[in-house]
């Protein structure tokens, strides 16, 4: 039986998380898809995920949420991520760290195991281990017990992510990209039979900049006096990519998808 899994791109604020809740159970019946991750950690407004929004989101379908960067950025996910098993922070985040680096799940009988990292580059405020070397660590003590592992690199250069994919490749089932919020068009199998993309894109407006507000974006980096980026609705969309295994637990196919959701500003 073949298994395909869906790999969202990050959820931006209330835009991103009506996307899931209107968009996904259609997605999801449409594809044939029997497991679905998304990264989650720009849930609410844009800047890390409270507890009550990852409820929200596994009510609407998700099965998984990976997180990055901002995976604390709320206080009650500190206090509430070590009491569940569906929401994974960056594995090569300090041991002390609150919650888990990856997860292992059954899909359609093939055991697979899902592993958050994050990269290296312009995250200045974060100390974290060398994933390169991680990833390693991770590869021998799961490959015996699982068919397949899953590899979410939430980095921010394409370089990082590209160097990733290589390091991996034959090793891991599929290398996803997350972060830049922009869907990129390299999917592809590489030499060794792993799926991989730079970045899967996010869900939320297409209408600004990354899922915010082009004005307050442009003046920023005019003006360069911070502020604080404002949700933007619009045009909205699902993005993503669809992870196709064969019986063998073998990733055979890997495709991007676009799918659009009408904003309530549009609705009568």
């Amino acid at each position: 039986m073949k298994t395909r899994i869906l790999f969202l791109g990050e959820i931006v604020g209330k835009p991103g998380l009506h996307v899931i809740k209107k968009g996904l159970k259609a997605l999801k019946e449409e594809h044939h898809i029997d497991f679905c991750v998304a990264n989650g950690e720009g849930a609410t407004n844009g800047f890390g995920i409270g507890h009550i929004h990852a409820i929200q989101l596994f009510k609407s379908g998700l099965d998984l949420i990976t997180t990055g960067e901002k995976t604390y950025f709320k206080k009650d996910m500190v206090d509430s991520i070590s009491t569940t098993s569906k929401i994974i922070r960056p594995a090569n985040f300090p041991s002390s760290s609150p919650g888990k680096g990856y997860k292992i799940v059954e899909i359609n009988g093939k055991k697979c195991a899902f592993i958050t990292l994050l990269g290296t580059s312009e995250f200045s405020r974060i100390s974290v281990s060398n994933p390169f070397i991680i990833i390693n660590t991770l590869i021998d003590r799961l490959k015996e017990d699982t068919d397949a592992i899953f590899l979410q690199f939430h980095a921010s250069t394409t370089a990082e992510k590209n160097t990733m994919a290589f390091h991996v490749d034959g090793r891991i089932a599929a290398m996803i990209g997350t972060h830049t919020k922009v869907l990129t068009s390299d999917a592809r199998l590489l030499a060794l039979n792993t799926a991989m993309i730079t970045d899967n894109g996010m869900c939320g407006s297409i209408s600004g900049v990354g899922g915010f507000e082009a004005k307050t974006e442009i003046t920023r980096f005019i003006t360069q006096v911070p502020s604080r980026s404002i949700e933007t609705w619009g045009t909205l969309e699902a993005q993503g990519v669809i992870v196709e295994l064969d019986d063998s637990a073998k990733a055979v196919s890997i495709e991007t998808i676009k799918y659009h959701v009408e904003s309530p500003e549009k609705q009568g």
